[in-house]
């Protein structure tokens, strides 16, 4: 299995790029994290150009079955997010093939 950047390596690697300090770095993504929280709870939705959206959505009441018993049960509704990636961040990701 494939593993990420762990948040330090990623802040180590900004810091190395932006030639600055990973304190400084830290607190910049600090900062983008609450502020894309706050914009998506109070607008429905934030967005970081060139990387994709975050936004907040509402799911309706719905039917499911539990799947030990196959029971059919009732699933309340909620309100929860999702990423949606910007079309040239999943074109450079993974390109068409023709």
């Amino acid at each position: 299995m494939a593993t990420g950047m762990t948040k330090s390596q990623l802040i180590r690697h900004l810091a190395e790029k932006l030639e600055t300090n990973n304190k400084t770095v830290a607190a910049f993504m600090e900062a983008l994290t609450d502020t894309a929280v706050k914009e998506a709870k109070k607008n429905g939705l934030f967005v970081l150009p060139g990387l994709g959206r975050l936004k907040k959505v509402h799911r309706k009441a719905r039917m499911g079955r539990n799947p030990q018993t196959g029971e059919a049960i009732k699933i309340a509704a909620k309100t929860t997010a999702k990423f949606y990636l910007a079309k040239a961040a999943k074109d450079a990701i993974a390109p068409k093939k023709a």
